[in-house]
């Protein structure tokens, strides 16, 4: 039993001095650093070019003619001038952003064109008698396309196509300096439509853009009133009618779709 006695209060003093040690070297221990709060950086923010738009246009619209857009029944050699009219208007449409920058969107867009005093077609018979065609003025012109580019950000590059419609003056004729008219027209107005821009979100949902655009349409042509003229009866085609356009524009993005 003495032994038994003796070995417990050995193990008693062996605890005694393991927790005293152990709370000395603790005590000289230095106190654990602190943990950094995390730190999280914002990704900069790409703009989306999702959603319908409205907005207003401004610019200018020529038909590159020349004397090979003219020819009639008689022969007679064309010189045709190329005018300039301004336009406005407006345009409503749509985009839809895919991951990656891909932008579809489809449009439409309204512009009246100037009623300016342009100066006339004239045509010269084999004879030698002259007649002038007053100006074709395109009145209005209305636009339906699908648009297809790519976005960096606020920066849009995009082409589109679709269809077009022209409206159109009647033309009037004087023959030898005498007015003369046309009995009937056959045309469409109706066509085609290309063209390419570019577009910059500027501020917030406002956006600035370039644009040109190609109109073809159909052959157009003209018959002359019966009468004592050379011209009498003639039949004057407009051949490979076109129209260029060149607009600048504004837009308003009504948020993302």
């Amino acid at each position: 039993m003495a032994y038994v006695r003796l070995l417990q209060h050995c193990l008693f003093a062996v605890a005694l001095y393991v927790a005293a040690t152990s709370a000395a070297l603790a005590a000289d221990l230095p106190a654990p650093a602190p943990i950094p709060p995390a730190v999280y950086k914002e990704l900069p923010v790409v703009y989306n070019w999702t959603g319908f738009y409205i907005g207003g246009n401004v610019g200018g619209g020529w038909s590159g003619l020349s004397g090979t857009n003219f020819s009639d029944t008689l022969g007679s050699t064309f010189t045709a001038p190329t005018n300039v009219q301004f336009l406005g208007g407006g345009q409503v449409g749509v985009n839809y952003q895919f991951w990656g920058g891909v932008v579809i969107g489809a449009e439409a867009m309204f512009d009246w064109l100037s009623n300016s005093q342009n100066a006339a077609i004239t045509a010269t018979a084999p004879d030698g008698t002259a007649a002038a065609i007053g100006s074709i003025n395109n009145r209005w012109l209305t636009t339906a396309t699908g648009r297809l580019g790519y976005a960096w950000d606020r920066v849009l590059l995009y082409g589109k196509g679709g269809g077009a419609w022209v409206g159109a003056n009647s033309p009037g004729i004087s023959i030898g300096g005498v007015p003369s008219s046309f009995t009937g027209t056959s045309s469409s107005n109706f066509g085609w439509t290309a063209g390419f821009g570019v577009e910059w979100a500027f501020w917030g949902n406002w956006s600035v853009r370039a644009e040109y655009d190609y109109i073809g349409l159909k052959s157009q042509t003209f018959t002359v009133a019966p009468g004592p003229t050379t011209f009498a009866g003639d039949v004057i085609a407009f051949n490979n009618r076109n129209i260029s356009i060149a607009t600048g524009a504004v837009n308003y993005k009504f948020g993302d779709w």
